[in-house]
């Protein structure tokens, strides 16, 4: 990999910044920058690459998980106008204040049970990517069952075998019996002892 350096004044931040031009074998010309001048070129393309897997990473969390789509509302929360800015909490009466504490702590659980969703998919696929591809009842252009699969073909996977897993009686008797129960409610007795056996 080749690549130059040049600390040159760049007008938009109106003081020197760091550009580092990197000739990929594969990928071509790419054009890096760093406000901070004490890093070596190497570090920055390396930042560079985590910041490339930080953004799929969110990415992936917004659109296959849901992780950061909250709309949770306050009941009682003031109205404020378009533009006019934050709300001047300090002035408002302590039950106020912990309403909107208790929002705040559902938006970070909210966020948390999405970044461990994540991490589960994440396991799977790496851990289980046999087993994913099997269970994958869908079809891919690009589909390579040599490769780890994505968090979105992970949770296909799971989705389509979920209620497969949930009929298994060993593991969750009661479960099966809810589920034959309003999964089916024109089946009789005898065929749902038989779904039991």
């Amino acid at each position: 990999m080749q690549y130059r350096v040049s600390d040159l004044v760049w007008k938009p931040v109106g003081h020197l910044v760091r550009f580092v031009i990197v000739r990929h074998p594969k990928r071509g010309t790419i054009f890096l920058l760093s406000t901070d001048l004490s890093m070596a070129p190497m570090e920055i393309l390396e930042l560079y690459g985590y910041r490339f897997k930080i953004e799929l990473g969110f990415k992936q969390a917004v659109h296959v998980i849901g992780a950061y789509g909250y709309h949770f509302w306050m009941k009682g929360m003031k109205r404020v106008r378009r533009g006019t800015g934050d709300q001047h909490l300090h002035r408002t009466d302590g039950e106020y204040r912990a309403s909107v504490r208790r929002k705040l702590r559902a938006y970070h659980i909210h966020v948390q049970l999405g970044c461990i969703a994540q991490g589960l998919l994440q396991h799977l696929s790496i851990n289980h990517t046999a087993e994913v591809w099997h269970c994958f009842r869908s079809w891919l252009r690009t589909m390579n069952p040599a490769m780890p699969p994505s968090e979105l073909i992970v949770a296909n996977a799971l989705r389509s075998t979920l209620p497969v897993f949930l009929t298994v009686p060993t593991l969750a008797p009661d479960l099966t019996k809810i589920l034959l129960k309003y999964c089916c409610p024109d089946r009789s007795a005898e065929e749902d002892q038989r779904m039991l056996a």
